[in-house]
């Protein structure tokens, strides 16, 4: 998974190294792109909810977003996730949605369309694996999008051998690219 680390406020960059990229769980890494605070708030109710189904992203993610849509107080919070395991890639948002991709690559944020569209683009170019594409259609998301910039957080999974493909990425702030 990667992210970029820009804070915006308007169209005004307030700080460039923030990490929207990290490890929740076991074997579980999310990002998220929007208010920050909401964001860490709801990466910590994931958290929990994977504590609760250990090992069920699924539906840990499920029960967030059903939380997040019919709490008074969760309703309010201005933030998407991005998270992924080694076996599943998902979005969560406020509406109640959780997305799973058809294509193995997803993205939030404002400069998540720039780096889905590069990252569709170069998941067919044989001999890139996922990291590459992930880096490329973020530095993609950096150079179009004045929301995203190149200073970037990456976390991994690394797959068991005989797995269909040999790590996940994927990527939440400004801009992301997902490629399980």
């Amino acid at each position: 998974m990667i992210g970029d680390g820009q804070v915006s406020v308007g169209s005004v960059s307030v700080k460039p190294n923030v990490r929207k990229v990290r490890r929740i769980g076991e074997g579980v890494v999310a990002g998220f792109a929007g208010s920050a605070a909401d964001g860490l708030s709801l990466l910590e109710r994931l958290e929990m909810k994977l504590e609760e189904h250990p090992g069920q992203l699924l539906r840990a993610a499920v029960e967030l977003a059903k939380q997040w849509r019919q709490d008074k107080a969760l309703r309010f919070l201005q933030a998407e996730l991005l998270v992924a395991d080694a076996s599943t890639t998902l979005t969560i948002s406020g509406n109640g949605d959780v997305l799973e991709p058809h294509d193995g690559v997803m993205a939030v944020g404002s400069g998540g369309n720039f780096a889905l569209a590069a990252a569709r683009a170069l998941v067919d170019i044989p001999g890139l694996d996922a990291m590459t594409i992930a880096k490329k259609s973020m530095k993609i998301a950096a150079d179009m999008c004045i929301y995203t910039n190149d200073t970037f957080t990456i976390q991994s999974i690394s797959l068991a051998p005989g797995t269909a493909g040999s790590e996940a990425a994927a990527g939440s702030g400004s801009g992301g690219s997902s490629y399980p």
